[in-house]
């Protein structure tokens, strides 16, 4: 057996024969929150993440601005210092690291969950590293808080498949004057399509409501109104794009099918958890309500013993109702039912 082969094997089998009191899916801010509280309790954690630490929180967009204050995403009793009064998503990831580092949080990056098996007291989770190499990891309990942003709500149009489209927003400068398509009335859509423009990209909004979203924060709504009604950026609202080819977009308006010239397209229309994967884990959803998944909102324990869920998934597909600044105490509620259960 050659020599990476050899260390390669030597890791899955030490995986395979440590036994984890607590193995959490996710390190956003209340995945770290639930490690730090179970931490606290003296059970031995382990967390898993797809991508990197704050995975989520590192796609979003590089000069984002929080809308609630650092008292409110601090996690494990440590503040969160930051010279501005809405820290910055720069601040937020220097932070969740110091925090992260602080209490000496096992995190395995870049291991995708695969599969659990096993039950209460004797899981097995099934992952894989960015190289496709098995790993096995053997936990007592497991907390799930994978967030939502990593699974867009598609259009499912003709050309949705272009590279030109995209359903995430970063950075203005690469749409320097060219025209580019925003899809969505809320936040995100807004905050993209007035960067988009001060930064000399020609920017049309297509909304499938008769107007911006009222949702959208106070200092950002009369800014993008503004600029609708003066004719800087355009707007079609009661519209939806219907078909999208490498050099325009048809939309569909009050007033008749229009289409316009177009070099990119961004489709904000939100996202949603990953129900395939809590189904695959055994946890029921509920398809009247919105597929919340069933859990005990006192311990947030699922309906599978000894899986619980924390963070955004616990909404289902209201993804507006939990954010950092509530899913940061799942950690305390699930620890609490932890300790009393040993």
């Amino acid at each position: 057996m050659g020599k990476e082969a050899a260390t390669s094997h030597s890791l899955a089998i030490t995986q395979s024969e440590t036994i984890y009191d607590l193995l959490v899916v996710g390190t956003g801010p209340t995945g770290l929150s639930c490690a730090i509280e179970a931490q606290r309790a003296g059970l031995s954690v382990v967390l898993v993440d797809k991508g990197c630490l704050c995975n989520s929180l590192f796609h979003y967009p590089a000069h984002m601005t929080f809308f609630t204050t650092s008292e409110l995403l601090d996690i494990g009793d440590i503040p969160f210092p930051s010279p501005n009064a809405k820290p910055t998503r720069t601040e937020a990831l220097e932070y969740y690291r110091k925090v992260a580092e602080h209490y000496s949080l096992n995190i395995r990056q870049y291991e995708t969950v695969e599969r659990i098996t096993g039950a209460d007291g004797a899981f097995i989770v099934h992952t894989g590293d960015r190289f496709g190499r098995p790993i096995v990891h053997r936990a007592r309990k497991i907390v799930v808080a994978t967030g939502y942003y990593d699974l867009p709500n598609h259009l499912g149009i003709p050309g949705e498949e272009l590279a030109k489209v995209n359903h995430y927003y970063d950075d203005p400068h690469p749409f320097h004057d060219l025209d580019v398509v925003v899809i969505g009335g809320k936040n995100s859509a807004a905050i993209a399509a007035l960067e988009l423009w001060r930064h000399g990209a020609r920017v049309t909004v297509v909304h499938r409501g008769p107007a911006m979203h009222k949702h959208v924060k106070y200092w950002i709504l009369p800014d993008i109104n503004n600029r609708i009604k003066a004719g800087e950026i355009t707007a079609h609202f009661s519209s939806n794009v219907t078909r999208i080819t490498e050099d325009d977009a048809t939309i569909t308006t009050p007033n008749g099918p229009v289409t316009i010239p177009n070099h990119f397209v961004f489709a904000l229309t939100g996202y949603h958890p990953d129900f395939e994967f809590l189904e695959r884990i055994g946890v029921h959803l509920d398809a009247v309500n919105d597929h919340c998944p069933t859990c005990d909102p006192a311990t947030l324990e699922s309906n599978v013993s000894g899986i619980y869920l924390a963070g955004v998934i616990i909404a289902g597909r209201r993804t507006n109702e939990i954010f950092i600044e509530n899913g940061r105490n799942h950690g305390k509620l699930i620890a609490r039912h932890l300790q009393s259960k040993r």
